[in-house]
């Protein structure tokens, strides 16, 4: 698929509408944060098509997708898998909780402190954060989002985050200078799988769990 207004304003869509679906059939309070990742990856898909009919540079629309993107993410990521995985959190998960609040306070002095820009690059769009250390804190961000997922006890959780790693190495080998807005896309696909996590932590039905 090109990725365009068009094509970010209909996935974004539906990805919101399942976000929707995930909320209202959570039945655990802790459940919510997991939940809502699609809701809150469609509302990304849908500011990311405002950044496309905008031409790209710096506008609101460009900061509003890179506040969600870089700063927010780490942070709800793993918050959310130690929030489903309660009580009884397994000690693995705080380390990429603290690597995304350290990666989420570096992401968002770089966002107070510096413009944000967008590029339209053919059938992608590139954008450009100036961040102090920025290998260190990509490290931290990735560990935080893909870590969370992979170390969680859930099998659901694991299979989301083993398919949102798989992309992260396609979009990279691919879109290396498009990576950020490539593999949110592809977070934001992915995060379907969220509707069947939730369907499966319904009352009375069996958590599958691995070690």
């Amino acid at each position: 698929m090109c990725w365009s207004a068009t094509a970010d304003l209909t996935a974004g869509t539906v990805v919101t509408a399942v976000g929707i679906v995930c909320v209202a059939r959570a039945r655990r309070p802790r459940d919510l944060p997991v939940a809502a990742l699609p809701l809150l990856l469609g509302i990304h898909q849908l500011v990311e098509a405002a950044v496309w009919r905008s031409g790209g540079g710096c506008s609101p629309a460009a900061t509003a997708w890179a506040v969600i993107a870089l700063p927010l993410l780490p942070v709800w990521v793993p918050l959310a898998v130690v929030f489903a995985g309660a009580p009884g959190v397994p000690r693995r998960l705080w380390a990429p909780a603290a690597a995304g609040l350290a990666a989420g306070a570096f992401l968002s002095y770089g966002l107070a402190t510096r413009p944000v820009t967008a590029e339209i690059r053919g059938h992608t769009v590139g954008y450009g954060v100036d961040v102090p250390y920025a290998p260190l804190v990509v490290g931290c961000y990735l560990f935080a989002t893909l870590g969370s997922l992979l170390l969680s006890g859930d099998r659901g959780l694991r299979v989301l985050g083993a398919v949102m790693a798989a992309g992260a190495v396609v979009c990279a080998a691919v879109w290396r200078l498009e990576f950020a807005s490539t593999w949110c896309a592809f977070a934001a696909a992915a995060s379907l799988l969220v509707l069947g996590w939730v369907r499966r932590r319904e009352p009375g039905t069996p958590v599958t769990r691995s070690a």
